[in-house]
């Protein structure tokens, strides 16, 4: 990975984790999954591309990660990622009220919060699901629930799933990614850049629709 974050911090490469970290990568790994959906500072992990990565070395070693069979790495990882979400759940539930409910304290503002919320309402399964699949997003979905009460059942259901299709399957991805062996070369020399490619495709129109909605809604708010 070629960003300054990992030049100041190597650790963050998920090449670096799994080449130096030995038969505790998998325990790192998890960590690192647990980290980026838990916790507010954990947007700055490389979470897909950690686990694209995974799946690839472990299919470089015969289906394992420091004897740790791929299944079990892979339920390990998707595991980490449920838990993850529940904490950061609990984390906007708990201590995210005094802080959205200031009038204004930028991105962290209650009207904000009510754009979100009322997404969660509209959206549900799929909100809390394909926030998995979109870096930054994921790490505050599951507080931004919190806040907006969400029914705390549904969003367990749906944070499950979601920890199952994003932190197995994005794993297993990496892993028969591995039978494919020019697919293989230009993900471990370029994951970086076609993750960024597909968020820029996936996140630009959707935030392009919701600045314009934003705008729309302040101007109907000021009109007497």
């Amino acid at each position: 990975m070629d960003s300054v974050a990992l030049a100041l911090i190597p650790w963050l490469d998920p090449q670096y984790i799994l080449d130096h970290f030995g038969a505790f990568a998998v325990l790192v790994v998890c960590a690192i999954i647990f980290a980026e959906t838990g916790l507010l500072v954990g947007f700055i992990f490389p979470g897909d591309s950690l686990l694209v990565i995974t799946g690839l070395f472990a299919f470089d070693r015969d289906g394992q990660i420091g004897g740790i069979p791929i299944w079990v790495v892979a339920l390990m990882i998707g595991a980490a990622a449920f838990i993850g979400g529940e904490l950061g759940y609990y984390i906007g539930k708990k201590a995210g009220p005094p802080i959205f409910e200031r009038k204004d304290s930028g991105l962290f503002s209650k009207a904000n919060v009510d754009r979100t919320n009322a997404f969660f309402h509209r959206y549900g399964a799929l909100a809390v699901i394909l926030a998995r699949f979109v870096p930054v997003v994921r790490t505050f979905a599951p507080i931004a629930a919190g806040v907006g009460r969400m029914n705390y059942r549904k969003y367990s259901l749906y944070n499950a799933v979601g920890a199952v299709v994003w932190g197995v399957g994005v794993t297993f991805l990496g892993y028969f990614l591995g039978y494919i062996p020019a697919v293989a070369y230009i993900v471990r020399n370029y994951i970086d850049v076609i993750l960024l490619a597909a968020v820029v495709v996936t996140v630009v129109p959707a935030l392009v629709t919701y600045l314009r909605n934003s705008r729309k809604a302040k101007q109907a708010e000021q009109q007497p």
